[in-house]
């Protein structure tokens, strides 16, 4: 799926300075600024491999550290943060996503919320006014670990919303993580933000043993997770088959939950970076 951009769409968002005035808020102070650095690990375009968009082509962008170490971490190369292969402005980010053709920009890690300019790198990437071919407003994904407070995206998200300059769509897979991960992963998840999620949005639980999922189960009832936002069940591999996850759906007739597998270890199994 392409994406057409009206004209100057990549070109507006590469001027944008080293430090921006806060946009959108009519009548900001202009000398209010935030920090539009970004330390990258890895960017690239392919298939979105999970998540509510799930095989659609994406645009990567995978910022350096993280706050946990999870027991099954697939990207632990990420964790630190002199992982990171380039530091760029929000602007240069904001413009190569521009210009790659995909319907939607994926912010992972690591763990992205760590990064002070987040904000203005999601703000630039609002503002952009792209198009897929079926007219289709740009997307724009933050992944995160459940363990960051998602309190000030979501308020950007609102804002954009309510004053009308956000041309794309804003949405977030918030991880919960279970005994799995290793006990002070979970022990580190902030289940305030539960409530500020929107049907755009989804929680993953990534499963290791039936426990995990009778504690999934839990949490989702507890926070009324269906009918606030997807809802998504994955596998650790090589510790809960997937069938499993599929009879348990069927023997607690979860009817709002889907099971999830990882697409890009099913087409590049092996393969670490840039899938």
């Amino acid at each position: 799926m392409m994406v057409e951009d009206m004209p100057g769409a990549a070109d507006a968002a590469a001027a944008a300075p080293a430090t921006a005035s806060v946009q959108g808020a009519e009548g900001a102070d202009p000398r209010l600024t935030v920090p539009t650095l970004l330390s990258v690990a890895e960017r690239f375009v392919s298939i979105n491999g999970e998540g509510p968009e799930a095989g659609r082509l994406a645009a990567f962008i995978r910022l350096a550290g993280c706050n946990l170490a999870c027991a099954y971490c697939d990207t632990p190369w990420s964790r630190a943060p002199e992982s990171a292969t380039e530091v760029l402005e929000a602007a240069e980010l904001a413009a190569w996503a521009a210009q790659t053709g995909a319907g939607c920009v994926t912010l992972t890690g690591g763990e992205p919320l760590l990064q002070p300019a987040l904000p203005a790198l999601v703000q630039m990437l609002l503002a952009l006014p792209l198009r897929t071919q079926a007219g289709q407003p740009l997307r724009i994904e933050v992944e995160t670990n459940g363990a960051c407070d998602l309190g000030p995206l979501c308020a950007l998200r609102t804002q954009a919303e309510g004053e009308g300059w956000g041309a794309g769509t804003l949405a977030f897979t918030v991880d919960c993580k279970l005994a799995a991960a290793g006990t002070e992963a979970a022990a580190a998840m902030l289940t305030h933000n539960y409530g500020l999620l929107e049907p755009q949005d989804a929680v993953k639980f990534v499963c290791g043993s039936r426990a995990d999922l009778d504690q999934a189960r839990q949490v989702i009832e507890r926070f009324g997770l269906v009918g606030r936002c997807t809802v998504l069940l994955s596998p650790v591999h090589g510790r809960l088959d997937a069938a499993a996850i599929a009879d348990y759906l069927k023997e607690h007739r979860m009817a709002d939950v889907r099971l999830q597998l990882q697409l890009h270890k099913l087409i590049w199994p092996g393969v670490e970076r840039g899938v």
